[in-house]
């Protein structure tokens, strides 16, 4: 029987049964399911070895017989090939369910115990938190399109910055999953990034030092900027500072290595002004950050950093008149450049001490025995140095009004 509309509407159940199939004798493997329950579908049933395999085609209420059939020519045809049709669509099922939500909750587990805090954070919010409008894509289905739609977004809302480190992020994760046999490619190649990033020369001034300070609040933020200004010390150094790291009968903020970029301890003498900051913190129960809310650090940083131009602009504004010029574009990573430059050029500050302040020791000199016998002799040097610079920064304020 070939299996044809006419010939179709007359098949029925055997009697006692539940279910039947009709082959079709022009199209061998092809044929017709019916089902007790009404349900009728067209299927493929062909052999791989010594097993039959069978593969639906589609609904005969919503597929015409003649396009069955050329689907199961085409199917056929593939076997005819040495392929196995059921094992691809199992396999394409299989793929689909990997998504990059899926994908990005595994790699990041594994990420955990090999990145810094800090590294860990950024990829965890980028793909993440920023990665729900990709999330429900099956790994092998995001193009290298919808990465770019993906950065774009990115980089409209948070800035050209903002998208390199969500494409860094990405292009890790995908590095990963190619590894681990989920991808065969990583579709972040080529994109480019959205801007260019060069090594920046950017240093406060003293002024700017000044208008810095004197714009920041009393406040999560402001209290970080001026630990930042006090201290040389990276971004989420201070911004992820705990409790338990301090010091205060030794004046001495511990960094453990787990913390720091270079991977080694790091001791940060506090300056009095620089204690007197932290003491200032309010202490939040069962809490072991300083700075954030719940349980997490600090966030917030690019709307506080708008918040603190704006003041600036506005005492500019208030002191010179609308003729002021706006402050020169800056990062809060300058601080930590304007620190050094200060402290190398105006205080006269050794630059293997001013090195050892910011925890920059690189080379043989960080390694083993060496290292820690730096270290321990530098103790007094940067002591010396974080009270000198804060005594710098202060009287630059009294003669700056």
């Amino acid at each position: 029987m070939r299996l044809s509309r006419a010939t179709v509407a007359n098949l029925e159940i055997l009697p006692g049964k539940s279910e039947r199939i009709v082959f079709d004798d022009a199209l061998p493997g092809f044929g017709l399911r019916l089902r007790s329950g009404g349900k009728r579908t067209w299927i493929v049933q062909y052999r791989v070895g010594t097993k039959h395999r069978r593969i639906t085609v589609g609904s005969a209420s919503a597929v015409d017989p003649e396009d069955a059939r050329k689907r199961a020519r085409e199917i056929l045809a593939k076997v005819q090939l040495g392929n196995d049709p059921q094992a691809e669509k199992t396999e394409a099922r299989t793929r689909a369910a990997i998504t990059m939500a899926v994908v990005a909750g595994q790699y990041l587990v594994q990420a955990k115990k090999r990145l810094r805090p800090s590294s860990y954070a950024e990829a965890e919010r980028y793909l993440v938190r920023y990665g729900n409008p990709i999330a429900g894509f099956p790994m092998h289905g995001l193009a290298r399109r919808d990465v770019a739609v993906w950065l774009n977004d990115i980089a409209a809302e948070h800035g050209p910055h903002a998208a390199n480190r969500g494409r860094t992020c990405l292009s890790a994760m995908f590095t990963w999953a190619m590894r681990q046999g989920y991808v065969d490619a990583n579709p972040v190649v080529a994109t480019g990034k959205a801007i260019e990033e060069t090594s920046r020369t950017r240093v406060l001034s003293q002024l700017e030092i000044c208008e810095v300070w004197n714009a920041t609040r009393d406040d999560d933020y402001g209290r970080i900027v001026r630990l930042l200004l006090l201290t040389g010390q990276r971004r989420n150094e201070v911004g992820d500072m705990r409790w338990s790291e301090i010091d205060r009968a030794a004046k001495t903020w511990r960094l453990p290595a787990n913390r720091t970029k270079n991977g080694l301890p790091h001791d940060v003498p506090l300056s009095s002004a620089a204690l007197a900051v932290i003491e200032a913190v309010p202490v939040r129960e069962g809490r072991d950050f300083l700075f954030g809310e719940k349980a997490g650090a600090f966030q917030g940083w690019s709307k506080s950093k708008t918040s603190l131009d704006n003041r600036i602009t506005e005492a500019r504004v208030w002191f010179w008149g609308e003729q002021a010029a706006s402050l020169e574009p800056w990062r809060i990573h300058d601080i930590r450049r304007t620190v050094v430059t200060h402290m190398n050029e105006h205080l006269g500050v050794l630059p293997h001490v001013v090195e050892a302040v910011v925890n920059h020791i690189t080379g043989p000199s960080k390694m083993g025995v060496a290292g820690t016998y730096n270290r321990a002799v530098y103790a007094a040097e940067k002591r010396q140095a974080l009270d000198r610079w804060a005594e710098y920064v202060f009287e630059r304020m009294k003669t700056r009004g």
